[in-house]
């Protein structure tokens, strides 16, 4: 039965055979199994097979010891059960053990001891185990000479001189430039690596050492099965991992690529007409997103951007460029933690976009896709913990609202669009003052009312009660029910009107357009619960007394002129911002 694997039973007898426990189609998988059957087994080797195949074997050994090894270990279920033995005739390369050359000569069984029981699954099973059409060929010979590796290095070209460097630089040896030339640096670098993976350090490789270098450096992208995927509804081409996403959707201006496995990534194409301003726009919707963390690099140039959001749980990065009337770019959101797989997905994908003719019609989108006021092309907008009102009062942009809209929040923002620093907040009215980061030019200022409300007046709250979802304030009409609270506290004001939660911060205006005071939260006294038609506001008087201790300036009038519910509506949305609370 062996016959059919042996070249000659004379070359059997003198150099012996080999059990064949495996083989694997790329060498950084052979190089790991061979490493987990050393940890359990003797003589474990691992040689090049051709045609893109290395193996997994134990030897060399008589052909009686061979077939007691294969038996034994079968039955302990040490290796797969198709394990057999070969000749050897098909072994070219040797690469493992690293730096280590084969025995020639049958070696002796591993000791008479029972060989352990070993967890199978840790080693192989049958269905990862994959084994190549045997072919004749010359026995291997040895590696090459420090002559012949720079023969064989003499004919690559510049690019895969540069593949060495970059593979050098990402195993820690190499930090000068990637240029293709193999100075002293390179040499050096080579030298190194080769020492610490047990070759002789000559600072030339051989053809085997640089396979196994490659080979290591893109070990990293097993699995990810990248390839280069020409989409015509896009106008792009461009590598994309296929191994870890999947096309699911066109939703104008994306072509979704979404998980189809453990690693939850997802992968972009952007495409749509447009020109600078639009290309801006793009810039400014794609920070909203729930995938773009809002910390990390930003930048925007006349005709292109780039955008990169880090936190706890991804790592995406954005890039678009217009050219011709059309915005073309990609986007690589990655989980965190996993930066070297990340980078390298990137590099390729980097380095392979294309833009081809086509580009995605905005009227496309595949059907049954979902739509939302909280989605953009398919993809969650970023939510803040919580959204209140406020309003300005003074020409600077300073805002009052509620203590409760900055309380617990990483980031403060008014109207979606100004980070704000609290420059003020008084906890026992409950009231907090903001300034943005950058210039805010009101349409118009709040003023407050100095004179005292008659009680059942007509008062309204403006507000945005839906947080974001509404693009401008509403106005709320009502009347005040008292000008002190239900137990008889001086500083607030309770109003009888259908206020909602977002409306908290908004100012209350009298019917000429004064404000009478601000919206409370409606538990925002000791923990009562107000029926849906009863609501609080800080008096007029008190947020004055707070702002002129703390030296901020604001407007007043003694005015009692009344206004129509149109003219009201239009001057209150002049002065009500939206305030939202972020992590």
């Amino acid at each position: 039965m062996l016959s059919a694997f042996f070249t000659g039973a004379g070359w059997a007898q003198e150099n012996g055979v080999w059990v064949q426990v495996e083989a694997q189609p790329t060498l950084s998988r052979a190089t790991d199994r061979a490493r987990a059957y050393a940890s359990e087994l003797e003589n474990v080797n691992g040689y090049a097979l051709g045609s893109g195949w290395y193996a997994v074997a134990l030897g060399p050994y008589s052909s009686a010891d061979a077939q007691t090894l294969l038996t034994q270990l079968r039955r302990n279920r040490t290796i797969p059960s198709d394990s057999y033995i070969v000749d050897g005739g098909q072994f070219r390369t040797q690469f493992w053990p690293i730096g280590v050359g084969a025995a020639t000569t049958p070696q002796p069984l591993p000791g008479t001891a029972e060989t352990p029981d070993v967890d199978v699954s840790t080693l192989a099973s049958a269905d990862e185990v994959s084994t190549p059409e045997q072919e004749v060929v010359v026995i291997a010979q040895p590696d090459e000479t420090v002559r012949e590796a720079r023969q064989s290095e003499a004919e690559l070209d510049r690019s895969e001189k540069e593949l060495l460097q970059i593979a050098l630089q990402w195993a820690g040896f190499y930090t000068a430039a990637i240029d293709g030339s193999f100075g002293r640096g390179t040499r050096g670098a080579m030298s190194d690596w080769q020492a610490a993976n047990n070759f002789e350090p000559t600072g030339v490789l051989t053809t085997l050492q640089r396979r196994v270098l490659i080979d290591a450096y893109n070990a990293v992208l097993d699995g990810m099965d990248l390839q280069l995927v020409r989409d015509e509804a896009t106008g792009i081409e461009m590598q994309i991992p296929t191994g870890v996403v999947a096309f699911a959707a066109y939703a104008p201006p994306f072509a979704r690529f979404e998980a189809t496995g453990d690693i939850d990534a997802t992968v972009l194409l952007i495409s749509q007409p447009g020109d600078q301003d639009r290309l801006f726009g793009l810039y400014e919707i794609l920070q909203t997103l729930e995938v773009i963390p809002p910390e990390g690099p930003r930048e925007r140039r006349n005709s292109s951007f780039t955008l990169e959001g880090i936190d706890g749980e991804r790592h995406s990065f954005i890039t678009a460029s217009l050219e011709n009337g059309e915005i073309k770019g990609y986007a690589l959101i990655w989980p965190a933690g996993d930066s070297e797989r990340r980078g390298r997905v990137l590099a390729e994908m980097q380095a392979s976009f294309t833009r081809i003719d086509g580009v995605l019609d905005p009227g496309l989108a595949t059907p049954g896709e979902e739509q939302a006021v909280d989605l953009v092309s398919g993809l969650a907008v970023r939510k803040p913990l919580l959204s209140r009102s406020g309003f300005y009062i003074d020409d600077r942009g300073t805002v009052l609202t509620t203590l409760e809209a900055v309380s617990g929040c990483g980031e403060v923002i008014i109207d979606g669009a100004h980070v704000a620093d609290v420059v003020h907040t008084d906890a026992d009215l409950g009231l907090a003052v903001l300034r943005s980061q950058d210039r805010i030019a009101p349409l118009d200022v709040a003023a407050f009312q100095t004179g005292v409300p008659r009680l059942q007046a007509a008062v309204a709250v403006a507000g945005y009660p839906y947080g974001g979802l509404l693009a401008s304030p509403a106005v709320t009409f009502g009347t005040l029910a008292d000008i002190r609270g239900l137990n008889g506290e001086e500083e607030v004001k309770r109003l009888e009107i259908m206020a909602q939660e977002g409306d908290a911060g908004g100012p209350v205006l009298d019917n000429g357009g004064a404000v009478l005071g601000m919206l409370m939260p409606k538990e925002a006294r000791s923990g009562q619960v107000l029926p849906p038609e009863v609501s609080y506001s800080v008096d007029a008087d008190e947020i004055m007394a707070s702002l002129d201790a703390a030296g901020i300036g604001y407007r007043t009038t003694a005015s009692v002129q009344a206004t129509t519910p149109e003219m009201l509506t239009r001057e209150a949305g002049d002065i009500t911002v939206l305030v939202s609370c972020w992590e």
